[in-house]
């Protein structure tokens, strides 16, 4: 089912048994993805809806963060709460075998054999690992085996 649709029929069951919680993040995340249409002048594709649930749940990881630094449990427990919700609409994350398996073939498909290539590799991979893995976890481990061979 597509992510829009998907959250739509998410948002009705939310509202019928009364989870706010739910609800407010459903509507924050609607909202989200709407103002990147605008942006965009377009429908998002589900890889860019996907993107925005990304970015959304980077976010929240940092609010803890922050929120923990600070002493602020209470602010802790709703963005971790949040954070579990918004985690719903991203696909399984990749272990790292299969991560590591991805990106031998981006750089096998790349033919890149350099870290100055490195930028090759990561435009063929990130599009396959967008919301399953990390960025930096990625860029990583690009360098590392690019640095290797």
């Amino acid at each position: 089912m597509e992510l829009k649709a998907q959250l739509n029929e998410d948002l009705k069951s939310a509202l019928r048994s009364g989870d706010k919680v739910r609800t407010s993040v459903i509507r924050l995340l609607t909202a989200l993805i709407k103002n990147r249409e605008v942006e965009k002048r377009g429908p998002l594709t589900d890889a860019e809806a996907i993107q925005a649930v990304s970015a959304s749940c980077k976010q929240r990881q940092e609010a803890i963060e922050q929120y923990r630094q600070g002493g602020r449990q209470d602010l802790v427990d709703k963005e971790t709460a949040e954070l579990a919700i918004l985690q719903t609409y991203l696909p399984a994350a990749l272990s790292p075998d299969e991560l590591q398996t991805l990106v031998r073939d981006a750089i096998q498909d790349a033919q890149a054999s350099s870290p100055r290539e490195m930028g090759k590799v990561m435009a063929l991979l990130m599009p396959k690992v967008t919301g399953r893995a990390d960025g930096k976890v990625v860029s990583t481990l690009v360098r590392e085996m690019l640095s290797k061979s």
